[in-house]
């Protein structure tokens, strides 16, 4: 009994998703403190420099492919409600649907410390008005709310708040990003 009034008080339920989540966001603000501490070191002089603008866009190159990896688990989810495959492709999908879902909230976390590094490299190098910085401002207030609705699916009380930022976010980041 007191176990349960104990997860009732958690957001995160499960203490092996909690560890990981707790884990990600340790390593979370190691990234950023350290590519933050690396920006300052590396370019003394002037953040307004070809190099520098290098570093951050690899940043930025560098969360693509955890995003994509957390974007996937939209995608199988999809492909199973839908009942799109069958048999031994669907007993696949269902194994990587558990993978995915394991590690989206830890690989996420990841991902948004490596965004906000390629955002700070942004703002340190000198914001323009363009199709590059305008598509990845916009992205980047439709992400904002994407980790917040995720905290409140937990208890599940984002009415799909999460879903829908989620997926306008990955529109614009492919649009931003190729």
């Amino acid at each position: 009994m007191k176990e349960k009034q104990l997860n009732k008080k958690k957001w995160i339920p499960n203490k092996k998703e909690r560890d990981l989540v707790w884990t990600a966001l340790g390593m979370a603000f190691l990234i950023v403190f350290l590519g933050s501490w690396y920006y300052h070191h590396a370019f003394p002089q002037s953040f307004n420099t070809r190099t520098f603008k290098g570093v951050f866009k690899e940043f930025g190159s560098y969360a693509r492919l955890p995003l994509l990896f957390v974007f996937s688990h939209y995608v199988l989810t999809v492909i199973l409600r839908k009942k799109i495959v069958k048999n031994l492709v669907r007993t696949i999908t269902i194994k990587l649907l558990k993978l995915t879902r394991q590690w989206h909230v830890p690989v996420a976390i990841l991902s948004l410390a490596l965004v906000t590094l390629h955002v700070i490299g942004v703002f340190l190098y000198g914001f323009r008005l363009d199709f590059s910085y305008v598509s990845g401002l916009i992205a980047l207030i439709v992400l904002i709310p994407v980790p917040i609705s995720g905290l409140f699916r937990y208890r599940k009380l984002d009415k799909k708040w999460h879903w829908t930022t989620g997926l306008i976010f990955t529109l614009l980041f492919l649009i931003h990003s190729f």
